[in-house]
């Protein structure tokens, strides 16, 4: 299967352990033999079951990019966007990755899928066999319809003509309220969960019609330039060849935290205590520090390093006005080569905790208005300062001026203390270099 996961978006329902770069996908709350893992490494391990010789392409925002690789790893196929301009500029760049650069034949079929919703084995099952039906050649779309579960205000619906497994499209219906809801499921309305399939060559003739590009790079050199539209408006809606296929199976979409503590195993992630009269209340606690609950019903606490949480899960729903107001540092991210936590913002100072996995490295950089100090705390590695080489362990204290190159190599897991000196302090003040060694 070539499957293109949609991962977008900053996930700001799910504040606070969600911000600009750290997205909902990336947030590991589902439960495995060693521990927890995320939306995007459920999906991608679930993919790999069915299917291990599936060719994945992640089509996301470049802020996403070092948080995939680290969770994924370096193998994954990734289509960055160089800015958000919506779904149908963002499945018509990563088709394009997949037919100039990975070299997929236009006869292909591309699968494409949410990253975010929690599924089981056979809805990875079922994709295998929309993908086969686009094989086919009938339809230049198949959708994947959802049986629904109830009447929903919260999704698009899907009018199929006839009650068959597969079956022709007669028409879609914006998100509705509840009563017209119970119409189109009187006459088996499916909703649509946005998975779709098709041959490349569709796609990329489409976007012929609406783009004046070349080529994949063409395409990504002026993508700033693209109207920002989604795949339904431009082609889903306006296409007279298009099936449905249905899917039965278990489809939640975890977009709030009232849907997602549902799909949570236990009701306590991190250091909590619930006392014995609270009932339906889930506890997220990323801090070292113990987070306490009596006498509450139906609530979600979330705390992180980012802020704390505390809501009745409906009234959790409403949460993005109030997140969009807050104007703060962003504490917590993973990177490629590990992660970063804020431990204090002063003025003039910015103090961070750092981690680097085993065999990785930062990259090789300066910066303009700052000074940098590190403190080894644990493992061990070496440094390159202006090019020279310095082995480090626990207790190495490593000094870099302002416009001094460096990095650090990680033998072991590495964890630094980094101390940001300056009246500037920003994120953009990063210079890149190559390694000289």
């Amino acid at each position: 299967m070539n499957i293109i996961l949609l991962s977008g978006g900053s996930g700001k329902r799910l504040w606070p352990l969600s911000n600009d770069i750290r997205s909902k996908q990336f947030i590991k709350i589902f439960k495995t033999e060693d521990g927890y893992e995320s939306m995007v490494q459920r999906v991608y391990r679930q993919i790999c079951s069915v299917d291990k010789n599936a060719v994945v392409t992640v089509a996301t925002s470049k802020a996403q990019i070092s948080a995939l690789h680290n969770q994924l790893g370096d193998k994954i196929g990734i289509s960055a966007e160089p800015c958000r301009r919506d779904t149908f500029p963002a499945i018509v760049l990563a088709t394009s990755y997949l037919h100039d650069v990975q070299g997929v034949s236009e006869d292909e079929v591309v699968i494409v899928c949410p990253v975010d919703p929690f599924v089981t084995e056979d809805y990875f099952k079922a994709l295998y066999h929309l993908g086969k039906q686009a094989e086919k050649g009938e339809a230049n779309l198949v959708l994947m319809g959802i049986e629904p579960t109830y009447p929903s205000e919260k999704y698009g619906y899907i009018i199929p003509a006839s009650n068959e497994e597969v079956s022709d499209v007669i028409t879609f219906q914006e998100k509705p309220d509840v009563k017209t809801a119970e119409g189109y499921l009187s006459r088996g309305a499916l909703w649509n969960g946005g998975v779709f399939a098709y041959k490349i060559s569709y796609v990329l003739d489409q976007a012929h019609k609406f783009i004046d590009f070349r080529d994949y790079q063409d395409l990504y050199q002026t993508y700033d330039t693209l109207e920002k539209i989604s795949f339904d408006y431009a082609v889903v809606e306006n296409e007279k060849k298009i099936q449905v296929m249905r899917f039965g199976g278990q489809w939640k979409d975890l977009g709030t935290w009232n849907t997602l503590t549902e799909a949570m195993e236990g009701e306590i992630i991190g250091k909590g205590i619930q006392n014995e009269d609270c009932q339906g209340v889930h506890i997220i606690n990323e801090l070292g520090i113990p987070v306490l609950a009596m006498g509450l019903h139906d609530v979600v606490i979330s705390a992180s390093p980012e802020g704390i949480l505390v809501s009745d899960k409906e009234q959790s729903s409403f949460i993005k006005p109030f997140v969009d107001s807050l104007d703060q540092q962003i504490m917590f991210a993973e990177k490629s080569w590990g992660s970063y936590l804020v431990l204090d913002v002063e003025q003039g100072s910015l103090t961070i905790k750092i981690k680097l996995n085993p065999g990785h490295y930062m990259n090789y950089h300066s910066h303009k208005n700052r000074n940098e100090v590190w403190v080894v705390i644990s493992g061990e590695g070496h440094t390159y300062v202006d090019g020279m080489r310095q082995s480090i362990r626990v207790g190495d204290v490593i000094t870099m001026e302002a416009g001094c190159r460096h990095t650090v190599f990680a033998k072991t897991e590495l964890q630094l203390i980094e101390v940001q000196l300056g009246e500037e302090i920003s994120v953009h003040d990063k210079q890149k270099y190559e390694l000289e060694w």
